[in-house]
């Protein structure tokens, strides 16, 4: 499913450096002539695309931006530095509007796509460029030019990276309010999550990704029951599952393993694509029991068939959460070295 994540920021060009007034003046060179040179151009400033991106989140921390001016021109004909853009790294996926107008300048949608958003002011000139056979001693010249400035809105239509599945009342609401900041209704009823919630783990400023909490799977999703494919058809977009059962045996009409069954069917009937889909199962609620019955029910789980990783989590006390997390991470970061 695309989720919408917006900033809003404020870019300045530099402005062009002034051109200079300056005449030759040497010895014995009685009439040396205008000399002054242009000056350079002003940074423009270009969001690009960058892959370790995914969120926009580090904008709510820095909203203003400011390219580097030109430098004035000098005598002896000497052209004024030009200043280097600047380039602003933003995740693919992301739309640029001019705040006010919503006027879209553009959709940066693959790593390496540039976009120019604020042009640099153009160079003032020198006087030499205005000498001419009436008028040999030019004390004329321009002003470098103002760059642009503009207030943009950044939305970010993304992609989840990470998908929460599991019956209603799981706990997949509470774990992604333990995880982000993410902040979902929690309740004891079924149902209580009618549409996906999104949030960003952030691990540090330099890890983060995408989790969504995907509502509505119980038996006969697959076939339209409860939410349904309203909501299914979003996780073949997501590229892991963390798929959480509820062990705590607070609901007498609840089997953890019967659970898992059903879930895992569901998904398999639903398409190749998502039951094919990297999955970890989650024995969440692990505060409300003791560890002799967290091994008897992943022994009981190897037995169903499950051979893949098992974590056990409480998202009431965090307990296990960061050291998924971090494992999640880790995952996502081997793929993204696997595919470059």
């Amino acid at each position: 499913m695309k989720f919408v994540d917006e900033a809003y920021i404020t870019v300045h060009a530099g402005k062009g450096g002034d051109g200079c007034l300056s005449f030759r003046r040497e010895k014995y060179i009685q009439f040396g002539g205008p000399d002054g040179g242009d000056g350079g151009d002003g940074g423009s400033v270009f969001l690009e695309v960058d892959s370790r991106l995914n969120t926009l989140v580090d904008f709510r921390y820095k909203r203003i931006f400011k390219a580097v001016s030109g430098d004035a021109g000098a005598g002896r004909q000497r052209i004024g530095k030009s200043a280097e853009d600047l380039i602003i790294k933003v995740p693919k996926g992301t739309l640029v509007f001019v705040k006010g107008t919503d006027e879209l300048l553009g959709d940066l949608i693959k790593v390496g796509d540039r976009l120019l958003v604020a042009q640099g002011g153009f160079h003032g000139l020198g006087n030499t460029r205005f000498k001419s056979s009436v008028n040999r001693s030019p004390r004329k010249t321009t002003p470098g030019s103002l760059g642009e400035v503009r207030d943009l809105r950044l939305e970010l239509k993304l992609l989840a990276d990470v998908g929460l599945v599991g019956f209603p009342n799981s706990g997949k609401s509470t774990l992604i309010s333990r995880v982000s900041a993410a902040r979902p209704k929690v309740a004891d009823y079924p149902f209580t999550t009618l549409s996906p919630n999104l949030g960003v783990v952030s691990l540090n400023p330099e890890q983060s990704f995408v989790m969504a909490d995907i509502p509505g799977i119980i038996e006969g999703a697959s076939s339209g029951a409860g939410l349904g494919l309203q909501f299914l058809k979003h996780l073949e977009r997501t590229r892991i599952f963390l798929h959480l059962i509820d062990i705590s045996g607070t609901d007498p009409e609840r089997e953890p393993v019967r659970d898992f069954q059903t879930i895992q069917a569901e998904l398999e009937q639903y398409g190749e694509k998502v039951s094919k889909q990297q999955r970890w199962v989650v024995l969440n609620k692990v505060d409300l029991v003791d560890n002799v019955a967290l091994e008897s029910f992943e022994d009981r789980l190897r037995i169903a068939g499950w051979g893949g990783k098992i974590y056990r989590t409480s998202g009431a006390t965090g307990k296990g959460c960061q050291e998924l997390m971090y494992d999640v991470y880790n995952w996502l970061a081997e793929q993204e070295q696997s595919r470059a």
